[in-house]
């Protein structure tokens, strides 16, 4: 049976100013992705007829990384009621039987919990708000849910609490699941009698109380419902993201050999029988294949490294790296914007940009592509089986022809045909005898000039 449709609401129009930081607060990063995505990522599964995010005025950076969504301008900080009111007319046509409202700083929060507050707001009977809930260790400062006889009775912000009430372990993350038919009515209601003078969108569970309208829980854990105000908060939940990634990475058949030293980004994909080492850090667009090897100390961005591939210690994969099946690419080998292909080698100290690298070859030691000239931006294409001595380099753009053999400490200027023998290198000129000459009068000048100083 098709669930009714729903519509996301994300306060997101928060300035974070603990944040000391000229970025919107939900413009940080954790796991090389802006807060506010990983929520809209939690909401996309549950296919929501409609996402809203809401802004203060000037936030057009936002607006730009959030385009599947409708934007809605909070003109007034006036609390998080008055937030949620100025998304209501986006919804006017939008025909939702539920409206889940977020907050863009809680990256943590899963597509699983959410669910499960569509399904407890549509149970029987079906409640005006369902609330998500955590019991954070520790004195806190999150608001109180008040429960009575198994039914959320209010929730009570910590400036407003009682002694009593701030004993109270279960606590409000903020998370809501509402009737769609009832929430301006509900947001309606709302006054500013409170501590800070603002609207409080928690006060919406106490108004629907008073009318006899059921209001519910549903627990996440603690850690899902962290949020961001601070420097050391970001920190916390990237060690936390971090966590649930390597877990995610393991248990679809990756060996990772020391969890706690590899960093994933939100879209990294990990194929089967992979296996990671020490201290190897994936940025954002990132793909390795099965049974690909990833050695210590290797950085990656933007980069596929295909099946049963070698990369490391000490590589680097930057934006349009594409490694081919077992290809290898070694220690302080940088490649950038470039195919390498299957079965080729670059084991050490090179650099790869703007390139064709064909099957099987091999390119030596201290090779480079000289891709850019101060102007523009040239490919070298090498021919499989090709083999590039140590020191080549490079000008493109070049050609080198499959099965071509360039001798090492050449500079290739010229396309080079397949299976020709390439050299470019200035001749050895041999002066028998004269090293000992020129040692002896160095060591004569030196004694002179020491005997000079005494």
């Amino acid at each position: 049976m098709k669930s009714p449709p729903f519509a996301a609401i994300v306060l997101a129009a928060g300035k974070g100013t603990r944040m000391k930081s000229d970025l919107p607060k939900v413009m940080h990063r954790i796991a090389g992705r802006p807060l506010v995505q990983h929520v809209l990522a939690a909401v996309a599964p549950l296919a929501p007829r409609r996402t809203i995010v809401v802004l203060a005025p000037g936030m057009e950076t936002v607006a730009a990384t959030v385009p599947e969504a409708t934007v809605a301008i909070q003109h007034e900080a006036l609390g998080t009621g008055h937030a949620t009111l100025a998304a209501v007319p986006a919804l006017a046509d939008a025909s939702v039987a539920d409206v889940l409202v977020l907050f863009g700083d809680t990256p943590l929060l899963t597509t699983e919990t959410l669910q499960a507050m569509l399904a407890e707001r549509r149970r029987t009977p079906a409640a005006a708000v369902v609330v998500l809930g955590m019991r954070p260790e520790g004195p806190t400062e999150y608001g109180r849910l008040v429960v009575a006889d198994g039914m959320l009775e209010a929730i009570v912000e910590i400036k407003d609490a009682t002694a009593s009430q701030r004993e109270i372990g279960l606590c409000n993350s903020g998370v809501m699941a509402i009737d769609a038919k009832l929430l301006p009515a509900l947001l309606g209601a709302l006054g500013t009698d409170n501590a800070k003078g603002e609207y409080y969108l928690t006060d919406i569970v106490a108004i629907a109380r008073r009318q006899g309208l059921p209001c519910r829980i549903v627990e996440a854990p603690a850690e899902e419902l962290v949020g961001i105000n601070s420097r050391a908060d970001l920190a916390a939940a990237e060690a936390l993201m971090q966590r649930r990634l390597r877990a995610a990475a393991m248990a679809g058949g990756a060996t990772l050999t020391a969890p706690e030293t590899v960093f994933f980004s939100a879209d990294t994909r990990i194929g089967r029988d992979v296996t990671i080492a020490p201290y190897v850090v994936c940025g954002p667009g990132v793909v390795i294949e099965d049974r690909a090897e990833i050695l210590s100390f290797c950085h990656f961005t933007g980069a596929r490294i295909g099946e049963g591939a070698i990369v490391g210690p000490y590589a680097r994969l930057r934006p349009g790296a594409a490694i081919g099946a077992d290809a290898h690419i070694g220690n302080f080998v940088e490649v950038k914007q470039a195919t390498i292909g299957r079965g080729a080698k670059a084991n050490h100290l090179s650099y790869i940009g703007d390139a064709e690298i064909g099957a099987g070859a091999n390119i030596g030691a201290g090779t480079i592509t000289c891709n850019y000239d101060g102007f523009t931006k040239e490919q070298t294409r090498i021919g499989a089986g090709a083999f590039i001595g140590s020191n080549t380099v490079l000008v493109a753009p070049v050609s080198v022809g499959a099965g071509a053999y360039i001798g090492a400490a050449s500079t290739i200027v010229s396309d080079v045909p397949d299976d020709a023998l390439s050299l470019s290198r200035a001749p050895q000129v041999d002066k028998p005898g004269r090293a000992a000459a020129l040692r002896a009068k160095r060591s004569a000048a030196k004694a002179a000039r020491k005997g000079g100083q005494g």
